[in-house]
């Protein structure tokens, strides 16, 4: 996953250089944004990055102005320049409240796919420990392996390695520098196992059972929220609209509602049914388990 920021062209290094002049109205004080944007390993900190959002509304709301209001007033409505700042506002806001989220976003979307893709990482480790492998390069095969996310968190771990910092540093600095409280988890019990001496195959056992464990139980967590998630969708998206139609079919035939009522009636359930559709979809999405 590469980090970009939502609605520019221009690279981080780029934006940076042209938002020092909106640096000023960003608070100097650590956040949250922080965090995410150390956890999707960029070199920019909160400040550099919400004077790059301020600098693409600023720029948004005033091309946005000059278009939508040129275009109403085209069409010669009444308060045409009140219309068009208006929407201007609103489109730019919708912009900035999209790019100031998407650390946040992007975060969560690694840490999903992070805890996606530990079990079979788990799995594999203990694979090559019982074939003898040593832990760097057991490491060393993760990074170069097809395991999204936790290849790259593995490959950092290596080449951190590589530059002459210890295993056990350089597993602890990327154990603090992730959002997923699982692999930062397994990650403290790698580099405290490495410290005692103890036999990895143990740990990574241990490991691999408390996960799954942890999965059995966002499992059964996941069932009983689906169930009340069904009922709702059998009732707004089928019931309703199915009695709506039926009734809606009954009062025309008897109080003589006119044919294009009731087409657009029957449009807008339509386009109803397909909303309430899209919604479960997303609903089920945003509820699955992270380590499904």
């Amino acid at each position: 996953m590469k980090f970009k920021i939502p609605f520019t062209v221009a690279g981080i290094e780029v934006l940076k250089r042209k938002s020092k002049k909106f640096i000023r109205f960003s608070t100097p004080r650590k956040t949250l944004l922080d965090d995410y944007l150390n956890s999707a390993n960029i070199d920019i900190n909160s400040r550099q990055y919400m004077a790059i959002c301020y600098r693409a509304f600023a720029f948004n709301l005033l091309a946005f102005s000059v278009i939508l209001t040129s275009v109403f007033g085209l069409f010669k409505m009444e308060l045409f320049y009140l219309y068009g700042v208006g929407a201007s506002l609103v489109i730019s806001g919708f912009i900035l409240f999209n790019q100031r989220n998407y650390p946040k976003i992007f975060s969560l979307e690694k840490q999903r796919d992070i805890e996606r893709n530990l079990l079979p990482v788990l799995q594999d480790m203990i694979v090559q420990l019982n074939s003898g492998v040593p832990i760097f390069r057991i490491m060393n095969n993760i990074a170069e392996s097809n395991y999204g996310q936790v290849r790259d968190e593995f490959n950092k771990i290596v080449k951190e390695i590589n530059s002459g910092v210890s295993q056990i540093e350089a597993i602890e600095k990327y154990a603090k520098l992730n959002t997923s409280p699982y692999f930062r988890r397994i990650l403290w019990q790698i580099s405290n196992g490495m410290r005692a001496g103890s036999d990895m195959s143990i740990v990574i056992n241990e490991s691999m059972k408390n996960l799954a464990e942890e999965q059995t139980i966002q499992i059964q967590s996941y069932g009983s929220k689906l169930n009340p998630l069904i009922m709702f969708y059998m009732l707004i998206a089928i019931i309703l609209p199915s009695l709506g139609i039926t009734f809606l079919i009954i009062i025309s035939s008897l109080i003589g509602i006119s044919e294009k009522i009731i087409q657009l009636i029957f449009f807008m359930i339509f386009v109803f049914v397909i909303f309430m559709q899209i919604m479960f979809i997303g609903l089920i999405k945003s509820r699955r388990p992270s380590l499904l």
